[in-house]
């Protein structure tokens, strides 16, 4: 196991968004949606691919809360720039996104 210290786990931007927009993503690789993603006014709206078709609907996907990380720098995820990182667990129905108990601000920080 590689440990991270303290100072490490600082550095990692997390915070609370909004999707706001949900499509297919039939060019990818593996099954996947493309994620517009509200994190409010600091940081606007960021887009990303997950790969969450096995327990979601694109339908189910708008107006849901989740965590992102929003100090990665891009990347190219086939024909499409992924801006954030959405966090989800691994679990044996698919992967299931992390998303706050109740209703927050857009932008919060996890802490």
């Amino acid at each position: 196991m590689n440990l991270a210290t303290f100072d490490d786990f600082l550095k990692v931007d997390i915070r609370v968004g909004e999707i706001v927009q949900a499509e297919e993503y039939p060019e990818a690789r593996r099954p996947a949606y493309k994620l517009w993603v509200d994190f409010g006014e600091e940081i606007g709206i960021k887009k990303t691919s997950a790969q969450i078709t096995e327990c979601y609907s694109v339908e189910s996907l708008v107006g849901r809360q989740v965590l992102g990380v929003v100090n990665f720098p891009p990347k190219q995820v086939g024909k499409f720039i992924s801006e954030v990182l959405v966090l989800g667990t691994y679990s044996a129905q698919g992967v299931v996104l992390i998303q706050p108990e109740q209703q927050v601000n857009k932008g919060d920080k996890l802490g």
